[in-house]
């Protein structure tokens, strides 16, 4: 008898085959058997009218620290998501010796956007080495599967000091194979791969630039011929559209060196070339032609800017008025700013100090709940505006004293349509990622991309634009999971690892985004809701139940690329 057995769901198993009515089987946290009529388990789970899919994988979240002090990984476990791979971006907090401890948490602070002082107080800094970071993370039981990269800046650091930090000195010879020597034993003790970031957005809190921005073409294939000589691993890289031809040379080399797969941030910038990213995919298609194994990462919508009052973008701080309010007894900040007068003194205060947030946002929307998207995120600002006849900010103002959000897309959205997303998503080269959980705590909730993919563009968004269901479960599980070289998980058969969800389709979305202080130290960060997961499974335990953790806790750190038969 099998321990559990999900009976007469409607079956995408992640191959991207038509879904057919069956059962599954699992027992020992495997998959042991899928088709009709199977015999009865110990526990059953009844499917009929759902469907049945792989748990989702997240190759692309900074759960770094989160992995320490939250056991269920949320929001991301809500949304179907039993494997989350952290470490992206090149930054990350291991290897780390104690004195750039504080250097360390300003970069994640600037690039990520998670509060320092959330870092201090919620991790234990117990580590030097990777391996030692992973060893803490394999002490706690957790709801999903973390796996990790090593970052290059962590790890540049870690070799030359503050010398690795400044962009003044190149690294000698030897502290290149040092890196080299640091990265192998990361992937050896149980790193999936190796990331970087050649972006100038990307700084610290301080205002100093990612360590990895002036790693020159010595450092990078230094590194790669390390990774090749040990011939597991993978690479991830995030780079600026300035030179995307001379990127792609650089990026092939590493490539080619390694003889690894890499993934590439792919998205649709605003600016003088909207179209970059055209020239993204095109290189995307000549190096697979050329034999190297290349995906782009890309998002299936806009990546959007939260506008809030308890967020880091308020426009609203910069008037005296309003950063006096005092809500208490039974009157929240949205009640008092709903008052006439003083409505009428914090426009008056913005309106002198000329600190106008939303005028450098174009585009910019009423976020609705729960976002659709059918007709876009919401009312647009400007419509809303010329409707009430009164400011943008105005507008604006009214928005936030309603509760809600302001949504500002900041890429995937230039001509206010998801045309340029859906080139993106359906690209043959190309995986869905950029989710970025765990990070932009109160600016950003891209972290329900999965729960969004499969709901809009498998259900909502019109012909011909639909996508098959079948295909989006295929590309967030099975093809998410080859790229970073976990193949025991994303395809529902016989020896594959026990990850399911079982989605009522109908029913499929994501609230709007709320503003939580649940973080080490009271620090706060956006979080959402799921509708439509009846149940979640991770290693064959029923782990969420309609939106609700069971207690189970059956997820583990997983420690390398993983070929169908190897079990945690």
């Amino acid at each position: 008898m099998d321990d559990l057995v999900i009976r007469g769901g409607t079956v995408a198993d992640g191959t991207g085959t038509p879904p057919r009515t069956a059962d599954v089987a699992i027992t020992a946290g495997r998959i042991t058997a899928v088709g009709d009529n199977l015999p009865r388990g110990r526990r059953e789970l009844g499917a009929d009218g759902l469907l049945v899919s792989p748990g989702w994988v997240d190759v692309h979240t900074h759960y770094d620290g989160h992995a320490l002090w939250d056991p269920l990984l949320s929001p991301s476990s809500g949304h179907g998501v039993t494997t989350v791979v952290t470490g992206n971006c090149g930054v990350g907090i291991a290897p780390l010796r104690p004195a750039d401890r504080d250097w360390t948490v300003a970069l994640m602070e600037g690039v990520e956007d998670i509060p320092g002082d959330v870092l201090r107080r919620g991790l234990p800094w117990n580590w030097e080495t990777f391996g030692q970071y992973l060893d803490a993370v394999d002490g706690i039981d957790r709801a999903v599967d973390v796996a990790t990269q090593v970052p290059h800046s962590a790890v540049r650091v870690f070799v030359m000091g503050e010398r690795g930090i400044d962009h003044e000195a190149a690294p000698t010879p030897e502290e290149i194979g040092r890196m080299g020597e640091v990265v192998v034993d990361a992937l050896t003790a149980g790193a999936l791969g190796f990331s970087t970031s050649r972006s100038a957005n990307h700084k610290a809190s301080d205002g100093r630039l990612t360590p990895t921005l002036t790693a020159g073409e010595p450092e990078l294939l230094g590194i790669a011929a390390a990774v090749g000589r040990l011939g597991t691993g993978v690479f991830e890289a995030v780079f600026d559209d300035a030179d995307i031809a001379a990127e792609f040379t650089l990026l092939r080399r590493i490539c080619r060196t390694s003889g690894r797969p890499m993934s590439v941030t792919t998205l649709q910038r605003p600016g003088q070339n909207p179209s970059s990213y055209r020239e993204i995919l095109r290189e995307l298609e000549r190096a697979n032609a050329d034999g190297l194994t290349m995906r782009g990462q890309v998002a299936p919508r806009p990546v959007g800017l939260l506008i809030s009052l308890g967020g880091r973008v308020n426009p609203l701080l910069p008037s005296a008025t309003y950063r006096a309010l005092r809500p208490g007894d039974g009157a929240d900040l949205p009640t008092l700013l709903r008052n006439t007068e003083t409505r009428r003194r914090i426009l008056a205060e913005l309106d002198d100090a000329g600190t106008d947030v939303i005028a450098r946002f174009p585009h910019a929307y009423a976020l609705q709940d729960p976002p659709r998207w059918s007709d876009g995120p919401g009312p647009a600002i400007t419509r809303l505006a010329a409707d009430q006849g009164v400011s943008r900010l105005a507008a604006a103002y009214d928005v936030l004293a309603s509760g809600r959000m302001v949504y500002v897309p900041v890429a995937n959205y230039v001509d206010e349509d998801l045309a340029a997303v859906r080139e993106m998503l359906v690209h043959p080269f190309t995986v869905p990622g950029l989710g970025d959980g765990g990070a932009h705590t109160t600016m950003i909730a891209d972290f329900d991309f999965p729960t969004f993919q499969l709901a809009y563009w498998g259900r909502d968004v019109a012909e011909p634009d639909r996508l098959a269901p079948e295909w989006i479960v295929k590309r967030q599980c099975a093809d998410t999971a080859a790229l970073v070289g976990l193949h025991d998980r994303g395809i529902l058969a016989p020896g594959m690892k026990a990850d399911v969800n079982l989605i009522d389709l109908p029913r499929l979305n994501a609230t709007a985004p709320r503003i939580t202080a649940d973080l080490p130290g009271g620090g706060s960060r956006l979080v959402n809701d799921a509708t439509g997961y009846v149940a979640t499974v991770v290693a064959g335990e029923v782990t969420f139940e309609n939106g609700r953790h069971t207690g189970a806790l059956p997820g583990a750190l997983v420690r390398g690329a993983r070929r169908p038969e190897e079990r945690a």
